[in-house]
């Protein structure tokens, strides 16, 4: 406060002739801060409060060039923006003060030195509304005549009062202007689809100069997907790979010109190593000719790598997962080399983005202290900022965040699913207002920043009860035999993790009929809703206490526990549980994977006192406990295990029975699961005996549940989804 106090002249006026002061003149026109208004000729103009500080920081240097470093420095205190920001800003104000730029007036540009404001400048603490309407045609004040008729008061009366009113207006004007400028709100006006089938499309974007949408087409409920453009005027679609395959999501070079992305593993190959994958390009100039082979840029040798981002002509940015900690890698195309770009000794990164218009990088990053971070970087790796995220109450606390750049601000965007927020640098969300309902993901902008890109749909299932005594050998005579495939609950959109009741005929589930993920239970003919849980839920497991009375569920990474009447316990603990397992009611403990600073660990927790055990480091899919209380799980290789002497054994009878996507139930000691044959198969852990029960159709997902008359399957109706796209308002 000195500084700025420092700042203040005392005229024998008592008038404050300060740069700071709430009103000035430029030219003929009435500048009010206070309103962040610029009126001429009783015409009246409302700017964004940061271009108005632009204007008042060149004001204050009349004449003279202020740097653009300056100028950043000055408005944005603390806050990382690209010189795009302040040259937005200054468009604005020519705008405002009808300067086309050209001529430049007002505002002048200096090649590689910044800027000037050419005009004169009136400083004037005047503070009433009507202050505008008294300027003539030149701006200047025609109010001697009405000062001339008021009172007289001495100079030295005037003094103190000046000082103190100084002083508290330079400290709030210092506060309005030294605080960062809120996230700008977004508002969209329309909204519409850019694809139309019934087949599943995810990973859209667009091409660099904005004419196309590339996006990926994928065959049925598999995995294997073509990648696909889309001129966005003519609406006309090309297939740009050539054969199907299974392709992750993909980025542009600076140019345009190339395609970059990583070539998975189809879902009906062997799991022979553990999420290993190759990157590759393609041309798209020639692919939108004619369909393209990809070419192998990078091999993998060892390590899960994903989401590949170009950085530069000859740098592609990856996301590397090394033991269970992800670092940030930048590959160089012509060393055929990569080096770190960012990896933290604490936590782990969950997801970042890359703007080649602002040049950053902004990295999602939970910390030691187990919450989520925005961090800011240069493309060399260098850290510019960091700061705790501040989730409001429409956000679960243990919700992932995986924002994308907004081109227009200084701001990062992103989805919980059917809502859409903005991301402040600075960790500051602010919620966006939208005209529809219905769940979206993947938001991504266009280039200028006007519109962007989101996938619309909801996945469809069914849950049926099955009778074992229905099955048949060969899965492809199932396609008759549809009355055993009647839904024992149905709706428009999703139900699954069905479970029999203990002793008694209710089968829990979730569903999302209510619009959200929310745990039902029904005895086949009136369901009941159980649970109602906010916007957004994500339901992560679900098990029956032994007396059948209650339930647990994992909503939100939270654990719940469900009663029938509708009473609810929650059971809080320091870290996100990512998969409920099994809960045991009688001793009060669950199995669960459990997110610890960052890193998934696979452990056993005791509900009552709050404590866990790590199980395994090992990555896992599921896991249950028989009933004389074996440990068996399975990994990502689809590879069961069970407990021995000294360390867990690998049940080689089960080879090849997985699936990289299912579950598996245990009843008493013995294993259920359905293969990628679409085959159920029992194994009996006590006589070691492996035995097809018979086949299932195959648009079967996996089994939930088994008694000893009935299986509960969960069947995929439609996963349909789709490219469309969001306006934005003016």
């Amino acid at each position: 406060m000195v500084a700025i106090v420092n700042l203040v002249t005392i005229e024998t006026n008592a008038q404050i002739d300060s740069p700071m002061t709430k009103q000035y003149w430029i030219g003929g026109f009435y500048i009010d801060l206070s309103r962040n208004q610029i009126t001429q000729n009783q015409q009246t103009q409302t700017l964004a409060p940061k271009a108005l500080a632009v204007l008042t920081c060149l004001a204050e240097n009349q004449g003279q060039v202020v740097s653009q470093d300056d100028l950043l420095a000055q408005v944005w205190p603390d806050t990382i923006v690209s010189p795009n920001t302040l040259q937005r800003s200054i468009a604005q104000l020519r705008r405002a003060l009808g300067d086309d730029g050209k001529g430049q007036a007002y505002i002048k540009t200096h090649a590689k030195r910044g800027y000037s404001l050419e005009c004169d400048v009136r400083w004037h603490d005047h503070t009433d509304p009507s202050g505008p309407n008294t300027l003539d045609s030149h701006g200047l004040d025609d109010s001697s005549s009405e000062k001339a008729n008021q009172p007289q008061t001495s100079r030295s009366a005037y003094k103190p009062m000046v000082v103190a009113a100084a002083i508290l207006l330079l400290g709030v004007l210092g506060a309005k202007f030294l605080a960062p400028e809120p996230s700008s709100t977004i508002t969209f006006d329309t909204l519409r689809s850019l694809t139309a089938t019934d087949d599943k499309e995810f990973d859209a974007s667009y091409s660099p100069d904005g004419q196309y949408i590339v996006f990926h087409r994928y065959l049925g409920k598999l995995c294997i997907n073509k990648v696909w453009a889309k001129h966005i005027e003519t609406q006309q679609e090309i297939q740009l790979t050539k054969d199907w395959g299974a392709y992750g999501s993909h980025d542009f070079s600076p140019d345009g010109q190339q395609l970059v992305f990583f070539a998975t593993e189809a879902c009906d190959e062997p799991v022979t190593q553990t999420d290993c994958f190759d990157l590759v390009s393609l041309d798209f100039t020639e692919a939108l000719q004619n369909p393209q082979q990809p070419n192998v840029l990078l091999q993998c040798k060892k390590y899960k790598t994903v989401k590949p981002q170009w950085i530069g002509d000859d740098n592609i940015a990856l996301l590397q997962r090394q033991t269970k900690r992800w670092r940030l890698i930048n590959y160089s195309i012509s060393n055929n080399t990569s080096t770190d770009l960012y990896n933290p000794t604490d936590g782990t990164l969950i997801d970042y983005a890359y703007s080649a218009q602002k040049d950053l990088l902004a990295v999602n990053r939970i910390h030691s202290d187990g919450q989520q971070y925005i961090e800011m970087l240069k493309p060399d790796g260098s850290l510019l900022s960091s700061h705790l995220i501040k989730q409001p109450p429409e956000i679960a606390k243990f919700r992932r965040i995986r924002p994308n750049f907004d081109p227009l601000n200084d701001q990062l965007i992103f989805s919980t699913g059917r809502q859409l927020f903005t991301l402040s640098y600075d960790g500051q969300i602010d919620k966006i207002n939208l005209p529809f309902t219905d769940q979206m993901i993947q938001p991504v902008f266009h280039p200028e920043g006007n519109r962007l890109l989101m996938i619309k749909g909801a996945y469809d299932s069914d849950i049926v009860l099955m009778p074992l005594d229905t099955l048949t050998d060969d899965a492809s005579n199932q396609m008759a035999a549809t009355e055993t495939y009647t839904p024992f609950e149905r709706s428009i959109l999703g139900e699954d993790y069905a479970m029999f009741q203990p002793d008694g005929e209710l089968i829990a589930f979730w569903s999302k009929r209510s619009g959200e993920q929310q745990l039902w239970v029904s005895n086949g003919q009136t369901p009941r809703q159980l649970t109602h849980f906010p916007t957004d839920t994500y339901i992560r497991g679900i098990d029956w206490a032994k007396d059948g009375q209650s339930l647990l569920v994992n909503a939100n990474g939270v654990l719940t526990q469900v009663h029938l009447d509708g009473k609810q316990q929650d059971f809080p603990m320091p870290h996100s549980v990512v998969q409920l397992f099994q809960w045991d009611s009688e001793n009060k403990q669950a199995l669960l994977l459990v997110r610890i600073r960052g890193i998934i660990q696979f452990v056993e927790y005791d509900l009552i006192q709050s404590t866990f055990r790590v199980i395994t480091d090992e990555s896992i899919q599921w896991a249950l406990k028989t009933a004389d209380g074996r440990l068996i799980y399975k990994d990502q290789l689809d590879q069961f295990w069970q407990p021995g002497p000294a360390e867990p054994q690998p049940i080689t009878a089960l080879n090849n029975q997985g699936d990289r996507a299912a579950t598996f139930v245990i009843r008493n000691n013995t294993i259920y699961a359905i293969n990628s044959n679409h085959q159920l198969w029992s194994y009996d852990l006590d006589s070691e005996t492996f035995t097809v029960l018979g086949a299932v159709r195959e648009d079967v997902d996996y089994l939930t549940d088994v008694n000893q008359t009935q299986l509960l399957i969960t069947k995929q109706v439609a996963a349909k989804k789709e490219v469309v796209e969001l306006t934005v308002s003016q």
